[in-house]
């Protein structure tokens, strides 16, 4: 219980540390274009892809069980509500933990241990202005960017499946959509998004400043930070909808 008291106690310092730097040494443009451009612009192939079919899942799953009821016009309304919710946020965290997370966690872990970070610190250079604020900022904004594209290419997938496999009226696929499903479900999620990305960023600083043990240590501190984001944005996903939805 110590332990994870420690661990959640320096966890929190390096977040608020990187924050407060955000503001008081104004994270440098160009650090944070290039980690905007690694974690939003080179996932949206990933999470466009992965939201697309599962958009179209949720099209196929549900369709058989509104055909009873003459009620296949609201398979918009549910795809919208289910991604917007809840697997738009969720889904895209997920896949910025595996791709980007744990390549974060890997890159400062490697810098530990070839003790690059101790030769900053030498120079003057605070670690967490200079390595830990980009991140941190760039995540801020980049999950619910990514969110929303995930939220459109799932309601996309939904259309394409509902139109050209099960023939539904695509005008009423939209207008239903549009009439039932509002602001308030979308801005839910990015909610989520907004705190999932900051998790994200926490946790794989965390565990890349905390890496020790040469390769097998950056392999071990990788292979925890995705395990932790995971469970991390999964509990704190019940909580969150408790909150926004309740």
């Amino acid at each position: 219980m110590e332990g994870f008291i420690n661990a959640l106690g320096e966890a929190f310092y390096i977040f608020i540390t990187a924050f407060v730097h955000i503001f008081k040494d104004r994270v440098k443009t160009k650090h944070f274009i290039d980690r905007l451009v690694y974690i939003g612009a080179d996932t949206v192939p990933v999470v466009f892809i992965t939201s697309m079919f599962t958009g179209g899942v949720l099209a196929l799953q549900t369709y058989s069980t509104l055909h009873k009821f003459n009620s296949e016009y609201l398979i918009g309304v549910l795809v919208a509500l289910s991604m917007g919710r809840e697997l738009g946020p969720v889904l895209t965290s997920l896949m910025v933990v595996a791709r980007v997370g744990s390549a974060i966690t890997a890159s400062i872990g490697t810098m530990k241990v070839t003790e690059q970070i101790d030769a900053l610190e030498t120079l003057a250079i605070n670690p967490y202005s200079y390595l830990t604020s980009p991140i941190l900022f760039a995540f801020m904004i980049d999950v619910p960017l990514l969110t929303i594209i995930s939220d459109i290419s799932g309601i996309a997938g939904g259309y394409l499946v509902s139109t050209f496999i099960f023939h539904i009226n695509g005008h009423m696929y939209w207008d239903k959509t549009k009439e039932i499903v509002d602001f308030y479900d979308i801005y839910g999620g990015l909610y989520k998004s907004f705190v999932y990305g900051i998790v994200i960023a926490t946790v794989s600083n965390y565990f890349g400043f905390k890496t020790t043990g040469g390769n097998q240590g950056v392999g071990r501190a990788t292979t925890s930070s995705v395990v932790v984001s995971s469970m991390l944005i999964l509990t704190l996903d019940y909580f969150l909808t408790a909150i926004i939805y309740r």
